[in-house]
């Protein structure tokens, strides 16, 4: 098997179904955002048919404050590839942008063990990780859902909070300028530009949810839509200064009666964390019935022998 890779969705040939993560649209949207370059791995047979194809995202990542300026990579699952098959795609797009890049990183595979030796071979590195998902097929929300969280919502609720889906620019640039705020100092949180939640909106690939207080913006989440499920992606709140109202559990319970109303099977949260053995986010996400699955991240870092030592410091 040879993977040829592309940096153009134009030069691509005609590509299978496949997961949205890792699709021509995607790539055609990374492509116009600022400070995305997608590539993508495709393996075709001797007639040239595609067989299977992975997409990689270099981010372009800059901060004042943490002072920061550098790249990363990141590819989202294994697109229903053979191990085989992830592993060539994998090995052609690390030969490409290792040396373009702070690090590479790999998350969401179907399975935790889905490409051990060749994620090893190509010099990757795991690290645990939690993935939260809820099933939304067999019960309905309000029977998974913890009686004390549900209470706090409709109490928060009745004194006046309400979720809606972002519909004019106006709640769109609040929504914008509450995500920025509540991740300004995590500097591991990659917020994409405007143009690219604004674009995922257009598609019908997403909606932004905001909960608002008097007409003030206090908590918001970004829901994206890909084959039966659903995917929160971000979510930000004013947790403290209107602690009170609970605006974060507010916004992502609606989020979530919302996939449920649309007959999605799942929806996943994407980035739930370390599996630290206090982790107040995930222990806050469990709290609306989720299962929580250990899982890895994979990662490769550019500089020798930082790869090394936390290929050592992770080592199993």
């Amino acid at each position: 098997m040879i993977a040829t890779t592309y940096d153009h969705p134009g030069e691509l040939p005609l590509l299978d179904d496949g997961s949205f993560f890792h699709s021509r649209e995607l790539m055609e949207l990374c492509e116009q955002t600022p400070r995305h370059k997608p590539y993508m791995a495709v393996i075709t047979d001797d007639d040239g048919q595609v067989v299977t194809h992975l997409l990689a995202i270099v981010r372009y990542r800059r901060s004042w404050l943490p002072p920061y300026l550098y790249t990363h990579v990141r590819i989202y699952g294994d697109n229903g590839s053979t191990a085989e098959q992830f592993g060539t795609m994998l090995k052609a797009l690390t030969e490409r942008l290792n040396n373009r890049t702070l690090y590479l990183e790999v998350s969401n595979l179907s399975q935790k063990m889905f490409g051990y030796r060749q994620l090893r071979s190509a010099g990757y590195f795991p690290v645990r990780w939690m993935s939260v998902h809820n099933s939304l097929h067999s019960r309905s929300p309000e029977e998974r859902i913890s009686e004390k969280l549900l209470h706090r919502i409709e109490l928060a609720q009745q004194r006046g909070t309400v979720t809606t889906i972002v519909e004019t620019d106006e709640e769109f640039r609040a929504f914008s300028k509450l995500l920025h705020q509540h991740h300004w100092l995590k500097p591991r949180r990659y917020i994409p530009d405007d143009y690219f939640f604004k674009s995922m909106m257009k598609n019908g690939r997403c909606h932004i949810f905001i909960t608002k207080y008097h007409q003030k913006v206090i908590g918001c989440t970004v829901c994206i839509y890909a084959g039966s499920d659903a995917y929160l992606w971000y979510s930000a709140s004013r947790r403290k200064s209107y602690a009170p109202l609970h605006p974060n559990a507010v916004t992502i319970w609606e989020t979530i009666r919302y996939a449920y109303n649309k007959n999605y099977q799942h929806i996943r949260f994407l980035d739930v964390g370390l599996p630290f053995r206090r982790n107040p986010y995930r222990d806050f996400i469990l709290r609306f019935g989720g299962k929580e699955v250990s899982t890895y991240r994979w990662f490769r870092i550019n500089i020798r022998w930082v790869n090394k030592l936390a290929s050592w410091l992770w080592r199993e």
